[in-house]
């Protein structure tokens, strides 16, 4: 359980949900600059294709909601990016499953770039000037994260790196929604939009999905479906073998979970 007084800056265990995360987007990272050693301006192209651009996803683009958080171009700003992503997503996952810490995240990335559709596409409509911008790297998955660990354990102290100072969970939330907020009114308003429609789809996430993650559902379900199948299956090669025992003069019943029913348990000929 994570303690209520400030909490100096350590990284948690390296494991699970938070290592995949980090070496995924690490990956993607290092695979970038191997691209751009080979060939600049088709890892440029490459860049482009797979940042998210709600222009190109309207017009068939679809697969930029899922790629645009592993493209890092900045190495400063993938360092700070990576080593929060490592904080806040091993913090949770101390406290939650990994299934529920990476479905946390995967929404949190989706509703950052359904944000920035949706304010394009309003613009749009209305009239109004939007300049667009492409997104890339994984801000709106760790907001999201951030505001999580904001609403569930909002009296947390984290320490404010360099400096000895204390400050918790929910005001640390506040403060990187009123930046957000304020750029609004600036030339990065898709920006700022997209990164609040990441915090709100966590901040969703938290209060309506099921605490062990939407991939546990998914599988709950499909277990259920594939033992309804196969009971269906037993009942079926049940009711099979009651038509072939009738054919032999023989009387065997089963019930509704193909299980057989014994009219007479002590009759040991009934198979003889």
């Amino acid at each position: 359980m994570p303690r209520t007084g400030a909490t100096p800056f350590a990284f948690p265990d390296f494991r699970g949900a938070t290592r995949r995360l980090v070496l995924l987007n690490l990956f993607a990272y290092f695979a970038l600059l191997l691209a751009k050693l080979v060939s600049p301006t088709g890892a440029g192209k490459l860049a482009g294709l797979f940042a998210f651009s709600p222009s190109f996803f309207l017009h068939g683009a679809l697969w930029q909601p899922f790629t645009y958080s592993l493209i890092h171009l900045g190495l400063i700003g993938t360092l700070f990016e990576l080593l929060s992503l490592w904080f806040l997503a091993g913090f949770l996952e101390n406290l939650h499953t990994s299934s529920w810490v990476t479905s946390l995240y995967a929404v949190s990335v989706l509703g950052t770039a359904a944000a920035a559709t949706a304010i394009y596409a309003a613009s749009g409509t209305l009239g109004l000037s939007l300049a667009e911008i492409s997104l890339y790297g994984c801000f709106g998955g760790i907001f999201g994260l951030l505001v999580a660990i904001g609403a569930l354990y909002g009296d947390l102290q984290f320490m404010l790196f360099p400096l000895p100072i204390g400050i918790k969970a929910r005001y640390l939330v506040a403060i990187y929604a009123l930046i957000s907020i304020a750029m609004l009114f600036g030339q990065q308003r898709m920006y700022a939009f997209a990164q609040l429609g990441g915090a709100l789809a966590g901040l969703l996430y938290i209060r309506l999905a099921p605490r062990r993650g939407v991939s546990f559902v998914f599988s709950e379900r499909w277990y259920r479906l594939r033992n309804r199948y196969y009971r269906w299956k037993r009942r079926r090669a049940a009711r099979k073998f009651e038509v072939y025992m009738r054919s032999h003069g023989r009387t065997i019943r089963f019930d509704g979970n193909g299980k057989q029913i014994d009219d007479d348990p002590d009759d040991k000929k009934r198979w003889n």
